[in-house]
């Protein structure tokens, strides 16, 4: 049954039942350590390219991408750039304690203006060896910025939390200071140290706006070469940024998939990616899963305009689930009503949070295509994946598999169509 906007009904009742449904079990499957890529192609662009539609499975190279699209396609692109958000912090016994940044809490959220503080800031760490790191004990390490030695101390401001405060001696931002002490935070699945091209090669040719502890990695295979091609068959791009937050690799441990914790991420539109959106709804295309979930999180935030729930930019984890269907308004009276917010207070972009959850029963609103890598067993993303494509993802993937695909972050691609897109 669908409402008048033509978008399926859902009671709050009936949508309970279809996530209790979910067993993760079925979303499982085997992924060998030696499917897994743990190094990057030499060329970016020289990656596989599975294009899914219809039920229908066809293999390219990634090269082929811009054949493989619309001509009136918006492809939209995450420029987050990751920090080098690890540092190590060894105490006088010996015992080594390792800080990953998470998100800035103080003196301001906003990550791109964290990135500019100077002589101290409080963040939200994952603390490594935590157990070894008392309450009121300072950790100091040295490091070189420049040609300038600068003391940087950390320190407990909320144990429990885990929101650590940073000190330095120098007129030097943050930005600057971690890029002279910490590491790009690989994912864990890659099981080895970061390596000295990892600064490059995990990060996408676009990457603008620091601020990510994680890539947005279906970026990884773009090069100059395929924005020619695209630029040169008229199929227009544009930017927002999510700031990828390591949530993004956290296992789903709990039995119902709905209690699984989804990590707040910032997300920032300019005034400019609403209009391009308003211009042409009907093949926009996410590359990537951070771009897809900040596509529809920014419906869900018109939604919340549309009912003048409130003005905050906020999308909870299951927000698009508990709220009601039969009052949702259109893609367009959504995108409508963030561009009549933004006017009234004079915004050029707009910065918002979403933990927003997307898993099987979830009904897309703006995005019709999707460019993506293969993602993790039982993860968060091979549910996004789901419920994009429905059933047909295990095909997806059992074709990945016999034609040797390349899996995870530095791997291969995959072009798919919902089944919301024009047949």
């Amino acid at each position: 049954m669908e409402n008048e906007n033509g978008t399926p009904e859902i009671t709050q009742a009936g949508w309970l039942r279809e996530a209790e449904a979910i067993k993760l079990e079925d979303y499982v499957y085997d992924l060998p350590n030696e499917r897994i890529a743990h190094y990057p192609l030499e060329v970016r662009d020289q990656s596989k390219l599975l294009v899914y539609r219809n039920g229908n499975i066809a293999h390219r190279q990634f090269t082929d991408l811009p054949a493989q699209l619309p001509a009136n396609t918006l492809l939209v692109f995450n420029n987050t750039k990751v920090i080098p958000a690890r540092a190590y912090f060894q105490k006088p016994t010996g015992a080594v304690i390792e800080i990953l940044l998470l998100h800035p809490e103080f003196p301001t959220r906003v990550i791109q203006d964290a990135m500019l503080v100077k002589e101290q800031c409080v963040w939200e760490c994952m603390i490594g060896n935590k157990k070894r790191w008392k309450i009121g004990e300072s950790l100091k390490t040295c490091v070189e910025v420049g040609t300038q030695e600068v003391t940087l101390e950390v320190s407990y401001v909320d144990y429990v939390k885990n929101h650590v405060q940073l000190s330095w001696n120098a007129d030097f931002t943050f930005l600057e200071i971690i890029k002279a002490l910490g590491e790009i935070p690989l994912p864990p699945y890659l099981n080895r140290d970061t390596e000295e091209a990892d600064k490059q090669t995990y990060q996408t040719v676009y990457a603008h706006h620091d601020g990510a502890v994680a890539a947005p990695t279906a970026g990884l295979h773009f090069t100059d070469r395929v924005f020619e091609e695209l630029e040169a068959k008229g199929i227009r791009r544009s930017f927002l940024t999510l700031h990828v937050g390591a949530g993004t690799f956290l296992p789903i441990k709990v039995e119902s998939v709905t209690a699984h914790q989804m990590h707040s991420e910032q997300v920032v539109f300019s005034r400019q990616l609403i209009n391009e959106l308003r211009a042409s709804p009907e093949t926009i295309v996410p590359v990537g899963t951070t771009s897809l979930r900040s596509l529809e999180s920014l419906y869900w935030f018109g939604v919340k305009l549309f009912r003048k729930e409130t003005g905050e930019f906020r999308i909870e984890k299951l927000y698009p689930y508990y709220s009601s269907q039969n009052t949702l308004p259109t893609s367009s009276e959504a995108l409508a009503e963030v561009a009549r917010f933004m006017d009234a207070n004079s915004m050029e972009q707009l910065i918002g949070e979403t933990e927003i959850f997307i898993f099987p029963g979830y009904h897309f609103q703006l995005c019709k295509g999707l460019v993506t890598n293969f993602h993790q067993p039982g993860s968060t993303l091979i549910l996004l994946v789901a419920a994009f494509v429905g059933e047909d993802w295990k095909d997806i993937y059992t074709e990945a598999f016999e034609n040797n695909y390349r899996f995870l972050s530095y791997g291969d691609s995959s072009l798919l169509w919902g089944q919301n897109a024009e047949k």
